[in-house]
């Protein structure tokens, strides 16, 4: 108040005491913790008195953020937001608040607006990690990376900027670009000299970067693009007439996923006009209308693939020694049935960059043709007659998938391919095991397989699941006429079980990496082994202080299940699971004996996995509790079990399946720490991070658009770089196109049983093996889970992924070269600059540790 009073020009002894009487209300309910009255406070003193800013910032920040997160909690979205937007009236330019309140947009799903905020804070304080994290993190949603590959694709380009500019030099003046994207085919039919050029884009940031991009090359006012799904938009309202021209690469890898049907439908009922008619071949191209692409060809091939195999269905019958029977059908979530919304039809994989690889059983087959000229048939595609293809097998194995792409018909001349042995941008869509081709809600949908063997005929369907009548072929040949499918896949694939369980089978989804964790038996090894040596020590420890006093659960082991209630027994020891998503580990450790053991594990249905594991393992009901279930507060995990008693083991999950350290690890452990009884241990204990130097071109035309000419003739990369991500995730290391130049080297150490061993950066000391550009610094993790027990990131059993520094400028080294890494970890963002060290001799604190 006094500095109220030393700056204000005119004295208003009223405004002053008011000032003065609400800041002390707003202290003193921040000491009693009434956040949502001290905010409103503090919203009355800064603008009363916006002299006051500076000193009570720092406060007003406090007491916004307090009071955000009980909004939060309490479901009160409406009133978070509009603190926010008071609290960015007095402070526009705060990039604490401006991230912050990004943060919370991305929470609650708003992508578009969160990267907004992250970037903005970024503008003001370039160096600010906890947004540039952010930012990043978002980046990868917002910019996909298969922009940057499509951009850097020049043959793909080229052959769409032909067809663009031969539909418009035969007539067609009219052009709608449905999914502009960057602009970039709503500018090459500008250029090839279209009269009125319409442009839509659903994405706010993709809308604002194509506003830019169009901008830039001078074509502002001469596109109209508009943000806005192109199934909203109406004529006149939005465009003054039919266009002659839709061009669109709305397709990802199966083709129908972003809605492609759907939207050329609309087009042709709304937007485009009458397609040219064979009745009327005298009609302009100016006054018809046409697609490009104008249409498809969708291929299959049954293929066999361990590494799809193990992140779709459970491949072992023991998991760190408890045996998985009990926990019923375990699948992931892709499956192409329409009835549960919480399943997708595919996935997507590079099939060429699959780690193991894949065997092909059959030769591709074609699988559907499609007319984007035609609108007749693409409403009738979903209600197409069942038609039968019967493929040889080409060689034996176990059908994992069957894996599907397409060729894409620009026009009559030109096509692209995106088949997995093609030069490509595209990846190739997985169906995994069962399959159907149909087009029920505008996906390319794979089901009804069977197996013909010896004239008869084995319905996969059928076989899982064993309640649904057997459909026997009538004399058409078609099974089930009512399917509204395009086809049954009929594959004579060898080696398949057909065995029918003899009752109902439970079914519980798991996400893909949940399922490829699930499968990763040396890390549950690893974890049940290093379990087991803790809880020893501990009752040696205990054996050796004498007999507790307390009295606690005794948990009878694997091999003597109990038969009716426990005695009282020593105390156990208390382990807490704070894993993310699906883990048995608490299970695990319930099963050592003497354990009481708590799972993080929240979906009902997965609580109820680990509970018909326990009983089928003889694990006691009382020595399996789910924390969540008990904790108030889902954000304060990490206290003790009881008043009394503190953890005898903390098990945090470090390592993200991207290839990222978790956010807030080191926060975590340093509270963990001092949750733990004497002895008792984190794990991991200790991560070490290794890297090595690589040239890799695949890593750069992923990361950003490539070269200093123009894409096309056109300014994009300047713009679209902005989104470039120099930390690149789900890498698979072993098959990534690359030169190792250099063998591997520790890069960082993070102790989370040791405060004081920590630090942020750190230089390193690398010798080139080969001359080369470094491109890039790929990592992964070797987790200490103690001085003996430890699991590598990078192997062929593991669920993770590795990441990869993507360097600003590539380095050129000679065969010998010592390179400089400066390696810095701030939060668990990790960023790595290289240089050519000069002297080897002058770098006393660099550190050089190898592999061995």
């Amino acid at each position: 108040v006094g500095l109220l009073r030393k700056r204000s020009r005119k004295e208003d002894p009223a405004r002053n005491e008011l000032v003065s009487r609400s800041l002390e209300s707003a202290q003193q309910c921040l000491f009693n913790q009434d956040y949502g009255t001290a905010f409103v406070h503090y919203l009355l003193v800064l603008n009363l008195a916006p002299v006051l800013k500076d000193f009570a910032s720092e406060s007003f920040r406090f007491t916004l953020f307090k009071w955000a997160d009980e909004l939060d909690s309490l479901g009160r979205i409406q009133d978070l937001f509009d603190c926010y937007e008071q609290a960015l009236e007095l402070f526009p330019t705060d990039e604490v608040i401006i991230n912050s309140m990004g943060e919370h947009l991305f929470r609650m799903g708003f992508r578009d607006e969160a990267a907004g905020h992250f970037h903005k804070a970024l503008k003001l304080k370039p160096d600010y990690p906890e947004a540039k994290e952010n930012f990043y993190r978002v980046a990868n949603w917002l910019v996909e990376r298969w922009h940057f590959l499509m951009l850097n694709d020049r043959r793909r380009n080229h052959k769409y900027q032909q067809a663009i500019q031969k539909a418009v030099e035969g007539g067609c003046n009219t052009v709608l670009d449905i999914g502009t994207g960057t602009g970039i085919l709503g500018m090459c039919a500008k250029k090839a000299g279209a009269a009125e050029v319409y442009a839509c884009e659903l994405s706010k940031t993709m809308y604002e970067l194509a506003c830019e991009v169009v901008t830039a090359n001078g074509m502002n006012g001469r596109i109209k693009i508009l943000h806005m799904k192109s199934l909203e938009m109406e004529v006149p309202k939005d465009i003054p007439k039919r266009v002659s021209l839709v061009v669109t690469e709305t397709v990802d890898a199966g083709l129908f996923g972003e809605g492609i049907i759907e939207s050329l439908i609309h087009a042709w009922n709304h937007l485009l006009l009458p397609p040219q008619s064979t009745q009327d071949p005298s009609r302009p191209p100016s006054q018809a209308g046409r697609v490009i692409p104008a249409g498809a060809t969708v291929f299959g091939m049954a293929v066999q693939c361990l590494e799809i195999r193990r992140h779709h269905r459970l491949c072992v019958s023991e998991i760190g020694g408890l045996a998985t029977a009990a926990a019923g059908e375990l699948h992931s979530p892709v499956s192409c049935s329409s009835e549960d919304d919480s399943t997708e039809p595919y996935t997507t994989e590079r099939l060429s960059r699959l780690p193991g690889g894949y065997t092909p059983l059959t030769e591709p087959f074609n699988a559907l043709d499609i007319d984007f000229n035609n609108v007749q048939e693409l409403e009738g595609l979903c209600s197409r007659e069942v038609s039968r293809v019967r493929l040889p097998v080409t060689g034996e194995g176990l059908l994992d998938a069957l894996a599907v792409w397409f060729q894409l018909h620009l026009d009559q001349q030109s096509s692209l391919s995106t088949g997995p042995k093609e030069d490509t941008c595209w990846e190739q869509a997985i169906y995994p095991l069962i399959v159907e081709i149909s087009c029920r809600d505008a996906y390319l949908r794979l089901c009804s397989v069977a197996v013909a063997r010896d004239g008869r005929e084995f319905r996969l369907d059928d076989c899982l699941d064993p309640d649904k009548p057997r459909n026997n072929p009538g004399p058409s040949g078609n099974p089930n006429p009512s399917l509204n499918a395009e086809a049954e896949l009929c594959s004579a694939l060898a080696c398949l079980g057909t065995e029918q369980s003899s009752g109902p089978r439970d079914y519980t989804m798991l996400e893909c990496a949940e399922m490829a964790l699930l499968n990763n038996q040396p890390y549950h090894d690893s974890f049940r082994r290093a379990l087991a040596k803790l809880i020893t020590n501990l009752k040696d420890a205990r054996s050796v202080q004498g007999p507790s006093q307390g009295q606690g659960l005794e948990v009878m082991p694997l091999t003597d299940p109990p038969s009716g209630p426990m005695d009282p027994g020593p105390d156990p020891f208390y382990v807490l699971d704070v894993s993310e998503g699906f883990s048995v580990l608490s299970l695990m450790a319930a099963s050592q004996g003497q354990v009481k053991a708590y799972s993080s594990v929240e979906k009902t249905q997965h609580q109820a996995v680990l509970r018909r594991l326990a009983r089928a393992n003889g694990v006691p009901e009382e020595a399996l509790e789910f924390w969540l279930n008990q904790v108030e507060d889902e954000q304060a995990v990490l206290q003790r079990p009881s008043r009394e008693k503190l953890w005898s083991a903390i098990i945090l999950d470090c390592v993200e399946t991207c290839g990222l350290v978790r956010q807030k690890l080191m926060e975590k452990a340093t509270l963990a720490r001092c949750l733990l009884e004497d002895g008792g241990q984190i794990f991991p204990e200790r991560i070490v991070l290794y890297g090595m130097l690589v040239e890799s071109d695949t890593l750069l035309l992923e990361s950003a658009v490539q070269g200093q000419e123009p894409t096309l003739g056109f300014n994009i990369a300047p713009f679209i770089n902005q989104f470039t991500v120099p930390v690149h995730v789900f890498l698979d290391l072993s098959t990534l196109q690359c030169r190792h130049l250099s063998d591997s080297v520790e890069l960082f150490i993070l102790d989370l049983m040791n405060t004081n061993a920590n630090y942020t950066n750190r230089d390193v000391k690398v010798q080139a093996s080969a001359s080369g550009r470094v491109t890039a610094v790929p990592f992964w993790y070797q987790i200490h889970l103690n001085e003996e027990i430890s699991l590598s990131t990078f192997n062929q059993d593991s669920h993770w992924k590795q990441a990869a520094v993507v360097l600003h400028q590539p380095l050129a080294v000679r065969e010998g070269d010592w390179v400089r890494l400066a390696v810095t970890l701030q939060k668990s963002s990790i960023s790595i600059s290289a240089s050519i060290e000069e002297e080897a001799g002058e770098t006393g604190t660099v550190d050089s540790v190898r592999v061995r």
